[in-house]
């Protein structure tokens, strides 16, 4: 039987709010899973100076917690697609929970930042493999047409990006170990849910290899955004692991001013972005909204302690414009296929994931805490230099807004 025939799917096909809210237990077990893994990427946020006090350790030390998650995050975006289109989705989704489940519980155990920070980076591989195929199995499983299920899908994400922070802050209010293993339970739930309701999806008709995404990069107008993107993501995650260190809030505070950046984040990327488009254009939207984005950097590092707080917050307004943004143009710049695309343009914009949280406190302890937000700042207007310059070959953009058409050949947003 197809789940599409679940009891649950009645009238899905109506289309709006009834579309969403009908959908088979597979989509809403994905979908919850989806929710957890979100949160672990800005779980860690409240608690950074909290781990770096009880395990002895420097900001530096501690951010490496998102070098090594991205660094394997962006490595196995060759490997996702691989995996996926030969053992099928439903076995790739279980296969990152289980990651994720071990490599947190592991991370919660950790006596040295090292431990830590290899566990992390066994977590990364877990989540890249769960995140990169969530979406794809549930617009295959999803009623009502692929627009419920995107929908559905986005908003798992802007709630996993926005309560994940305050998770961190109430766990790690009590102890900073409880986070992961608060994660590790949650994810495991998951897995069971995943198990019990997901049937196994149809597999492409063609496997992917591992040096597709690569050779997509051949492409100028993928290659010319994913470079954009790399100065971007540097930007982004300078916001997202050095600020912590720079607020210097207790778990709850800092889990508060985050929670609050995730919900402009989840607002501007689902709601704000798409209406900006239609009236004045992906490049224009992208292009202001990075520039935006560099002055709010320099205030944040610059302004007083208060300034820093609304800085910070407003920064997930632009951070959400420029994903949505980002992630149409590299799907639809391209004649490759979008999951091969996407797969090549996160290869590039991970490795800046993974810089920036290294090279921030660094820049910290070779200058001041002002220089590191220069540094943001001026790499979000080299991105938009780079979209200025190269804006002929952008011109191709995923028809203004593609979203659906995207999640039909099982893009994800967020893996994006």
């Amino acid at each position: 039987m197809r789940q599409g025939t679940d009891p649950l799917d009645e009238g899905a096909g109506a289309g709006g709010a009834g579309g969403l809210l009908r959908q088979p237990r597979a989509v809403w077990a994905t979908a919850g899973a989806s929710v957890v893994a979100f949160m672990g990427i800005g779980l860690v946020d409240p608690i950074l100076p909290s781990i770096a006090e009880g395990l002895d350790a420097t900001p530096s030390q501690v951010s490496l917690l998102f070098t090594s998650y991205f660094l394997i995050t962006a490595v196995a975006m060759l490997v996702t697609g691989f995996v996926s289109s030969r053992i099928g989705g439903r076995k790739t989704l279980l296969a990152g929970l289980a990651l994720v489940v071990v490599f947190a519980a592991l991370a919660g155990t950790s006596n040295s930042v090292g431990e830590l920070v290899g566990f992390r980076a066994g977590w990364g591989l877990g989540n890249a493999l769960f995140v990169s195929t969530a979406l794809a199995v549930i617009v295959g499983a999803a009623a009502g047409g692929s627009a419920a299920a995107i929908l559905l899908y986005e908003s798992a994400l802007g709630l996993g990006m926005a309560c994940g922070p305050l998770l961190g802050a109430i766990l790690g209010d009590m102890k900073w170990r409880y986070p992961f293993f608060g994660t590790a339970a949650l994810m495991a739930i998951g897995f069971v849910a995943i198990t019990a309701f997901l049937k196994e999806q149809p597999r492409p008709a063609r496997k992917t290899s591992l040096l597709d995404p690569v050779r997509a990069l051949g492409h100028g107008g993928l290659a010319s955004a994913a470079a954009s993107a790399f100065f971007y993501n540097y930007a982004f995650f300078t916001v997202l692991a050095f600020t912590p260190f720079v607020l210097n809030m207790s778990p709850y505070k800092s889990g508060g001013v985050f929670f609050a950046w995730g919900v402009l984040l989840a607002v501007f990327s689902v709601l704000v972005a798409p209406r900006l488009q239609e009236r004045f254009g992906s490049l224009k939207v992208l292009g202001g909204s990075l520039v935006l984005l560099a002055a709010d950097l320099l205030v944040l590092g610059y302004g007083n302690h208060t300034t820093a707080v609304a800085a910070t917050v407003a920064s997930g307004a632009f951070i959400g414009l420029n994903n949505t943004v980002y992630t149409e143009l590299a799907l639809g710049v391209s004649d490759a296929p979008r999951p091969v695309a996407s797969a090549g343009y996160n290869f590039v914009r991970w490795f800046a994931a993974a810089a920036a949280p290294y090279f921030a406190p660094k820049i910290e302890e070779w200058s001041d805490i002002h220089v590191p937000f220069v540094v943001a700042a001026g790499a979000a207007v080299v991105g938009a230099v780079i979209v200025w310059v190269r804006r002929a070959s952008l011109t191709r953009e995923a028809g203004e807004r593609r979203p659906a058409h995207a999640a039909e050949d099982g893009v994800s947003v967020f893996a994006n």
